[in-house]
């Protein structure tokens, strides 16, 4: 009995560890761009066409997008639940794919993860699924196996609109987002040009409503201002500050983000870097990996939390 007690519980906090762990991080991005060359000359030319900030961001979105892949570093906190960073490489050209190390520094989920021996672990991102390495504590309680598998579809449909969060982030979240969120706020300014990891870059900011996000400046589609609308109201975000730092290059260097949602006060200042990067991330081994649904399947558990 006890030591099913003690199996249940590893397997509660590990789900609901990695899961927590992940969801911020899949709102990350990383550091930085290459080099500014060039820089001056593009700054001089637009001020002399007269180039609107949502027509700077347009092309910051564009370039960043079209990039497929970056370093990322980042920290976010997020009221009591959590304080964390994140360091590795995501690539976006097909589905979100990569492999991150993610470290809880404080909060309740630090908490949790000291309970299973460590407050660190690899995640890696796949096409189909997200994969979170555990310690050798929670695979003692679980037949040896140090890997979680979390399926997108199975997150949706186990955990419902929280789950459909979760698998959207981690699916579509890329470095661009926080560009496609300060064109459509409709409350996009011109800070000034500052120096960010090295780089002369264009500082840009603006506050988000979700009420209101704008269509009519923003240049984004429909289809990509109701996904926005969509994962900040489920997050129980009503409005977002969000600060951009773009290279020469239109790549974006920096972005911090801040805003209340219904886990506290989050914020997020992540740093992106060698654009262009080789990314990769590989199924762990089928011998050491077990399904978070049979995780929960032998726990007795009808969702995340039990």
């Amino acid at each position: 009995m006890k030591s099913g007690r003690a199996r249940r519980t590893a397997v509660s906090i590990a789900v609901a560890a990695a899961l927590t762990g992940v969801a911020a991080c899949s709102s990350a991005g990383g550091s930085g761009g290459t080099g500014g060359s060039g820089r001056e000359d593009r700054a001089g030319a637009r001020a002399a066409t007269g180039v609107s900030p949502i027509a700077e961001l347009r092309s910051a979105q564009k370039s960043t997008d079209d990039a497929d892949s970056a370093r990322v570093r980042s920290t976010t906190t997020m009221g009591s639940l959590l304080s964390m960073t994140t360091d590795g490489s995501l690539a976006w050209d097909h589905g979100m794919s990569g492999t991150v190390t993610i470290t809880c520094t404080g909060g309740s989920t630090a908490e949790l993860m000291r309970k299973l021996g460590t407050t660190s672990m690899e995640a890696r991102y796949l096409p189909d699924a997200y994969y979170a390495r555990m310690s050798d504590t929670f695979a003692a309680q679980t037949g040896g196996r140090h890997w979680i598998r979390y399926g997108y579809g199975d997150l949706a449909s186990v955990a419902g609109d929280s789950g459909a969060l979760l698998k959207d982030q981690m699916q579509n979240t890329t470095p661009d987002k926080s560009v496609q969120m300060l064109l459509a706020s409709g409350d996009v300014r011109k800070v000034g040009e500052e120096t960010v990891d090295g780089q002369s870059t264009t500082h840009y900011a603006g506050t988000v409503d979700v009420a209101g996000l704008a269509g009519r400046s923003s240049g984004l589609t429909a289809g990509r201002l109701a996904a926005l609308k969509t994962q900040l109201t489920q997050a129980g975000v009503t409005t977002e500050t969000v600060d951009i730092w773009v290279n020469g290059q239109d790549l974006l260097v920096k972005k911090t983000e801040k805003a209340a949602t219904a886990n506290g006060t989050m914020t997020q200042t992540a740093h992106y870097s060698d654009y262009g990067v080789k990314v990769s991330a590989r199924v762990p081994p089928a011998g050491d990996t077990e399904d978070f649904r049979n995780l929960l399947k032998a726990q007795g558990a009808t969702g995340l939390t039990s």
